[in-house]
C-alpha cells in the first residue's frame, strides 16, 4: 500500500479526495441514515470530522459523483438526483450584541448569490429569511433542500461568559432552527452538529424531530478513527512508531459503540511528526474548566470513575451547566462503562487516555499555582524521594508544594477542610508526568484513596484531616490504622514488591499539610 498525503486540518471532502488524501470510508454509515430518516443531530468533542463529515453530505447530496467513487456508497446512490443544499457554519465569534443576527443574515444572503436567487427577503428577521429561502429554493430548482449546519452551538458557548447574551442567542437561535420543521414541505434532510448537546426544550423545541446519534451505538464511529480503521487505511504509516503507545496516547473514546476510536487531529499530526505530543488539548485548554471544578468542589482525581446518569449527560444549558455533561461533551470525560438499573441507566466515566489525563492534571497545577514554574518539577521530585524511601524529604517537598499555591484556598476557605483537595493536588503532579496511579482502589474491606506503582516498589496512600482538637499524630495514627486493618495492601501482594503504607494528615486550620508517616507493609 502506498503512503498518502495527510489531511491535517482539511475539511473539505472536494479537496481530500482530489489531492490522493487518505480516507476513512465512512459512507456506509451515511447510506444507512439516508435511508433511514431525514432530521439528525449529532454532538462530538472538537476536532472530530464534524465539518468534514457535514462537507461530505454537501457533495453527495449535490451529485458529487467523481469524488465518491471507489466508496461504499458510490454504487447505491441515485447520482441523477441532486438536492439544493443549504449548508451553514457558525464558527465566527459572538461576544457581543448583534454578532448573531449579523452572520446569519450574511450567510444567508451569501447562499442566495451562489443559487442565483436574487438577494434580500422581505424581513430582516433570520427566521422570516430561513422560511423564504428554502422555498425559493424548492421553487426554483423543484427539489427539497438539504440543510446541513455544522457548530450550532457556538453562539450559545462563545457567550458563556456573559449569561444575558448567551440566553439572547439562544432564542435567536431556536426561533431559527423551528424554521425547519415549519418548512417541512420544503426540506429533505437536516443534518445539525456541534460539541454541546443542548436540551430540545431549551434549543430545539420547534425543531423537536431531530433525531439524536449522539449515543446511538449504531454511528458511534461516525466521526473518528477506530484501531481498524488505523491498521487498514494507515498502515503504512504505522512502519516504526510504536503502536501499543499510539493506543495508550490517543485511543479511548467511547459512545456505547462496539470500538473505541482516536481524535483524528491526534493522530495525522502524530504520524506527521512521529511523536507522542498533546496536539488536540494544545488546540483550545480549557481555561473556563477550572474555577467551575473550584466552585463545585470537584478536583481532577474525582474524574476516574466518575457515575452520572445518562439522562443528565445529555442535559447542558446555560441555566444549568452540569459538571458531568460539560466535562463529557467536550471530550475530557468519556464512558468507560455503563449499567442499567430498571429504567435508569447509569454510565461510568474515566479520562478517555494518556493525553487527557495529563494535560489536564498538568493545566489544573499550573491553574491553582498562578503558572508558579517549579510546579513542573514536584511531581518528579517526590516521585524521586519515594523510590529511595527517602519520606522525610517527600513530606517536607510536599509541604513546600501545597504552601506554593494557597491562594485559591484563601480566596474559597471552606476548599480547606476536604481532605479530597489535597489528595488531588498530589494525584495531579503524578499525573502530570505520567506516574501509573490508581484512585480509590478497591479492596474486600473498603477502597484505598490512592496507590502509585513506582521504580518497582507500590505506596498506599491514605489521607485525613485533622479533627477539631486532634494532633497530627492521633491523625496519622488513625489513617495508618485504617489501611491495615482494611487490607488495602493485600492485591499488591502477587506482585512480590516491596509495599509502604503512607498516611498523610493535612490541617484545617493551617491549610497545608501537618504530617506524613511510612512504614512497611
Amino acid at each position: 500500500m502506498k503512503r498518502r498525503r495527510l489531511p491535517i486540518g482539511l475539511q473539505s471532502f472536494r479537496r481530500l479526495r482530489e489531492t490522493d488524501c487518505y480516507y476513512v470510508d465512512k459512507t456506509p454509515l451515511i447510506r444507512e441514515l439516508t435511508d433511514r430518516g431525514d432530521y439528525y443531530f449529532l454532538s462530538r468533542p472538537r476536532r472530530f470530522g464534524k465539518s468534514l463529515l457535514i462537507d461530505t453530505l454537501r457533495e453527495l447530496f449535490a451529485g458529487s459523483e467523481p469524488l465518491f467513487r471507489g466508496l461504499d456508497i458510490h454504487k447505491h446512490w441515485n447520482w441523477d438526483n441532486t438536492y439544493p443544499v443549504l449548508r451553514l457554519s457558525f464558527d465566527g465569534r459572538y461576544t457581543e450584541e448583534g454578532d448573531l443576527e449579523g452572520n446569519i443574515r450574511k450567510q444567508l444572503e451569501i447562499a442566495e448569490r451562489a443559487s442565483g436567487l436574487d438577494p434580500g427577503s422581505t424581513s430582516d428577521r433570520a427566521p422570516e429569511h430561513l422560511t423564504d429561502l428554502l422555498y425559493r429554493l424548492h421553487r426554483r430548482t423543484g427539489k427539497r433542500v438539504v440543510v446541513l449546519v455544522d457548530e450550532y452551538d457556538k453562539p450559545i458557548l462563545d457567550a458563556l461568559r456573559k449569561p444575558a447574551l448567551a440566553k439572547a442567542n439562544r432564542e435567536i437561535l431556536r426561533g431559527f432552527y423551528g424554521i425547519m420543521k415549519g418548512s417541512a414541505e420544503h426540506v429533505r434532510f437536516v443534518f445539525v452538529t456541534g460539541i454541546s448537546m443542548f436540551s430540545k426544550v431549551s434549543l430545539f423545541s420547534g425543531l423537536n424531530n431531530l433525531k439524536d446519534l449522539s449515543l446511538d451505538p449504531r454511528y458511534a464511529t461516525l466521526c473518528g478513527y477506530t484501531d481498524g480503521d488505523l491498521d487498514a487505511t494507515f498502515a503504512p504509516e504505522l512502519t516504526g512508531l510504536d503502536r501499543e503507545g499510539i493506543r495508550r496516547w490517543y485511543n479511548g473514546y467511547h459512545w456505547r459503540g462496539r470500538e473505541k476510536v482516536y481524535n483524528p487531529f491526534d493522530i495525522l499530526l502524530h504520524f506527521d511528526s512521529r511523536e507522542f505530543q498533546p496536539y488536540w488539548y494544545q488546540t483550545g485548554s480549557p481555561s473556563f474548566l477550572f474555577p467551575l471544578m473550584m466552585d463545585r468542589r470537584v478536583n481532577t482525581l474525582e474524574l476516574e470513575n466518575r457515575v452520572s446518569d445518562a439522562n443528565l449527560l445529555s442535559k447542558f444549558d446555560v441555566d444549568d451547566m452540569r459538571l458531568d455533561a460539560l466535562l463529557f461533551q467536550t471530550g475530557y470525560l468519556t464512558i468507560a462503562a455503563e449499567e442499567r438499573f430498571g429504567p435508569q441507566t447509569l454510565f461510568t466515566l474515566d479520562y478517555p487516555n494518556l493525553e487527557v489525563r495529563y494535560s489536564l492534571n498538568s493545566s489544573l497545577l499550573q491553574h491553582v499555582s498562578s503558572g508558579r514554574a517549579e510546579v513542573s518539577s514536584d511531581g518528579r521530585a517526590l516521585c524521586r524521594m519515594l523510590a529511595e524511601n527517602d519520606f522525610d524529604g517527600f513530606a517536607a517537598r510536599l509541604q513546600s508544594f501545597f504552601a506554593g499555591v494557597p491562594y485559591q484556598w484563601q480566596s474559597r476557605p471552606e476548599l480547606a477542610r476536604y481532605e479530597a483537595w489535597y489528595a488531588g493536588m498530589l494525584y495531579a503532579c503524578f499525573q502530570a508526568i505520567g506516574m501509573e496511579v490508581r484512585v480509590e482502589e478497591a479492596s474486600h474491606r473498603g477502597r484505598a484513596d490512592m496507590v502509585l506503582l513506582h521504580e518497582g516498589q507500590v505506596f498506599v496512600f491514605e489521607f485525613k484531616m485533622a479533627e477539631d482538637g486532634e494532633d497530627a499524630d492521633t491523625a496519622l495514627a488513625r489513617a495508618m490504622r485504617q489501611i491495615r486493618d482494611r487490607g488495602y495492601a493485600e492485591k499488591y501482594r502477587p506482585r512480590g514488591e516491596p509495599i509502604h503504607r503512607i498516611g498523610a494528615v493535612f490541617g484545617r486550620e493551617e491549610r497545608n499539610l501537618l504530617a506524613v508517616r511510612a512504614e512497611p507493609a
